[in-house]
């Protein structure tokens, strides 16, 4: 019997087996087929409940085998789990087409959508229809039989090469590994990373130390490594992924996929890329996006070229460099900021044990939010490493299922991410609760300490536990419109918000306490830490801000021009640029947000967020930071509320007025 197939309710990961997912995967596509067969042959007239409810309710069993497969796919992949992601991929996109293009199906859809004026529905069942309405029309349902066969095939292309791009940016990573053997050559890094370094070296029956491009390895080395030419021989792999002359090669599929993107943009009747995505975003248009990024860029260059200005004076002063390049950043940066604020980051280590900082977390969820975690055991896990909770609230109603997975591995590709392996909604009268997952690359423990957080991986892991949040209380009838399905500019939200009890006195206390003696952090620390949260604010703002630039650029225009993905790369960061280009990297070809992920026209919608967050947490200062009547408003309005209003009616309900920037600026020290 195949598990997958089997009615389950948490997810059976100890029972499949690879040969599982495919017949699943094209089984589950039958149902929902069949399952829209019903809709389109129903001989009644067309009305709210028996098209627009029912479509919202088909495809539930593929989207659950999905959602395990694809979440496997980035967390514990392996050649066979990719090379069937390569199968399937384009089975997906043509069952979606299959939907998208059902003349039928969207005669039906249309005919309700043509009535809605008649129909007295509240605000979540107007929204369902509007974005079921325009599920179609954005996807080519208007579109004429040639047309819309072309839009297929463009479906098809572009999901394949954003799988294969993904693919050649993990081959990269998982190619390089930097074998040191000389002790020497370790100066300047602390314990815990050569000790990490050691241990990985023996995990690969090899002498010495490892160093390899995974995050928790390669940020301390080019932070802390005194070698110049080895953090110069570390930045320069990490920044030449996907652009080597080697089967991995991302350049030609970058350009391919910009291609594919605008063309399907014009098709549909849109100027670009850009402007396809940007409609149905808080945003609503690229030239709306690209003044936002000016005016922040406005303040923020003379903010960025003073503090470069005085990094290269500072690494003048103490080495004599006279060129700061990229691979020096870092190590200079941390350098000054130890000497400013005597703050270094690996005092600040035993103070963040991780099971610490997860009680913690859990803490804060209860003050703001009535939330109870409880360990469990009696679920499937996929790895060992894998926690597993039950999520109820003080009347002990269960809320959630909640899954955990902090450390790397070698199936497992880098960063930090929320997913969710069943969603919620509201079924025949049911209130059917999620069950939701983060994934982290946080350093393992070893033989002698636990796993210590950086405070940057603390930040992390609250903006993950944001994300899961708004997944955990969503609380809507129809699971497209529930928990993080909002719009991409306001998905960031809940997240980023979070992040800002990392900086608060009466939160660290719950948790920052040092794994050996039990002493709460001292005061002078997190003063430290506030203060230097704002510092190279200028450099980092700059940063962002040149990534949601590069993304606009290639998405907003026509690329028909493009010949060169290098060429065009440097035009785009001639504005935001600090450090002398660097010949052999490029930053597109493993630029994964855009090319692999959802981010594409859609970066800059990181600082967007920190302008609703900044204000947000204003909020939160004004009244105090656990106070219940302002966690509740919060609750109510956004996290529990999904996509099922705009996202600035929401927000306005929660704070009472709209977002402005000046509170990011102020907490960014750039005004």
């Amino acid at each position: 019997m195949n598990p997958l197939l089997q009615d389950f309710n948490t997810a059976p990961f100890s029972k499949i087996e690879e040969k599982n997912y495919k017949p699943a995967i094209k089984k589950a596509i039958e149902i929902a087929k069949a399952e829209i067969d019903e809709i389109v042959n129903n001989s009644e007239t067309p009305t709210f409940e028996n098209t627009t409810v029912a479509l919202d309710f088909t495809g539930e069993k593929l989207n659950r085998i999905t959602s395990i497969f694809f979440n496997l796919n980035s967390a514990e992949t392996n050649d066979k789990i990719q090379k069937i992601a390569q199968e399937i991929s384009p089975w997906l996109s043509e069952f979606r087409n299959d939907i998208t293009l059902n003349t039928a199906l969207f005669k039906r859809v249309k005919s309700v959508f043509d009535t809605k004026e008649n129909l007295d529905l509240n605000t979540e069942q107007q929204t369902l229809l509007e974005k079921q309405y325009k599920g179609f029309s954005r996807n080519g349902a208007n579109l004429n039989d040639a047309d819309k066969s072309e839009l297929r095939k463009i479906d098809a292309k572009s999901s394949k090469l954003s799988l294969r791009f993904g693919e050649n940016v993990l081959a990269e990573t998982n190619a390089f590994e930097l074998h040191l053997s000389n002790e020497k050559d370790l100066s300047g890094l602390p314990d815990s990373v050569k000790e990490a370094a050691q241990q990985l070296a023996k995990e690969k029956k090899k002498e010495g130390w490892v160093f390899t491009l995974d995050y928790p390895s390669y940020i301390p080395f080019l932070t802390y490594a005194d070698n110049r030419e080895l953090r110069k021989k570390l930045a320069i792999a990490a920044g030449k992924k996907g652009f080597q002359k080697n089967k991995f090669n991302n350049e030609q599929i970058v350009l391919d996929i910009v291609h594919l993107r605008h063309k399907r943009a014009n098709l549909l009747g849109y100027k670009s890329h850009a402007h396809f995505i940007l409609e149905e975003r808080m945003a609503e248009t690229p030239e709306k996006v690209i003044d936002f990024s000016n005016e922040l860029l406005k303040k923020a260059k003379p903010a960025a070229e003073t503090e470069f200005k005085k990094l290269e004076n500072y690494a003048k002063k103490i080495d004599g460099i006279d060129q700061l390049q990229k691979w020096d950043g870092a190590y200079y940066s941390e350098k000054l900021k130890k000497e400013i604020f005597d703050l270094d980051q690996e005092i600040l280590k035993p103070f963040f044990k991780l099971e610490n900082v997860i009680d913690g977390i859990f803490e804060i969820a209860n003050r703001l939010y009535d939330l109870n975690f409880e360990e469990i055991s009696n679920i499937d896990k996929y790895h060992e490493d894998v926690k597993t909770y039950n999520v109820t609230d003080n009347k002990g109603n269960f809320i959630s299922v909640f899954y955990a997975d902090f450390h790397p591995r070698k199936g497992k590709r880098n960063g930090a991410w929320m997913t969710s392996y069943k969603s919620q909604q509201i079924k025949n009268g049911i209130n059917e609760r999620p069950h939701v997952s983060i994934v982290c690359n946080f350093t393992k423990p070893t033989e002698t300490k636990p796993s210590l957080l950086t405070f940057n991986e603390v930040t992390t892991l609250f903006h993950e536990f944001g994300h899961a949040l708004h997944g955990m209380l969503a609380n809507t009838t129809y699971n497209s419109l529930s928990g993080t399905s909002v719009s991409w500019d306001f998905v960031e939200l809940p997240s980023q918000v979070l992040e800002n009890w990392c900086y608060e006195k009466e939160a660290l206390e719950l948790f920052a306490k040092h794994y050996e003696t039990g002493e709460i952090i001292p005061m002078k620390y997190v003063e430290k830490i506030k203060e230097s949260a704002s510092f190279h604010e200028g450099m980092q703002t700059l940063r962002q801000l040149s990534f949601g630039l590069l993304d606009m650029k290639w998405h907003s225009e026509n690329p028909s021009k493009i010949t060169s993905v290098k060429d065009f790369e440097n035009n785009a960061f001639e504005d935001t640029k600090l450090y002398p280009d660097v010949a052999e990297n490029a930053m597109s070809t493993a630029f994964s947000h855009i090319f692999q992920g959802g981010y594409s026209a859609g970066y800059y919608s990181y600082k967007w967020a920190e302008v609703l967050d900044a204000d947000a947490f204003e909020y939160f200062l004004e009244e105090g930071i656990f106070n219940k009547e302002v966690a509740t408003k919060f609750k109510e309005n956004v996290l529990s509320k999904g996509g099922t209003e705009k996202p600035m009616e929401l927000y306005k309900r929660f704070r009472g007025k709209e977002p402005k920037p000046d509170a990011l600026l102020k907490r960014a020290g750039l005004i």
